[in-house]
């Protein structure tokens, strides 16, 4: 099974900026100024361009988890609504 399949392409895409593409985009950029510090180099000064690569590999895997965990909520909503279709009598309506 593909990591997203093409059923996920009708689903509107998360929006760019989310929690989960931020928060990942951030842990990559510290990992590399803890590669940094592990090999007692600048922290902050040296291996800018590794410190931009992190960030954004960390930025691009967290967008892609977010939009497989949307999939698959999606995927799960429509198969309990099709249950709840297909068996609309173990489904009462609540007391009022």
């Amino acid at each position: 099974m593909a990591f997203l399949p093409d059923e996920s392409r009708s689903l509107p895409p998360p929006p760019l900026l989310n929690k989960g593409s931020v928060w990942l985009g951030f842990v990559g950029w510290l990992s590399a100024l803890a590669d940094n510090a592990f090999n007692h180099r600048p922290v902050l000064r040296a291996g800018v361009h590794r410190q931009v690569l992190f960030a954004s590999l960390g930025f691009f895997i967290g967008y892609q988890l977010v939009k497989r965990a949307e999939y698959m909520h999606a995927k799960v909503d429509r198969e309990l609504f099709e249950y709840r279709r297909h068996h609309p009598g173990d489904f009462h309506s609540p007391p009022g």
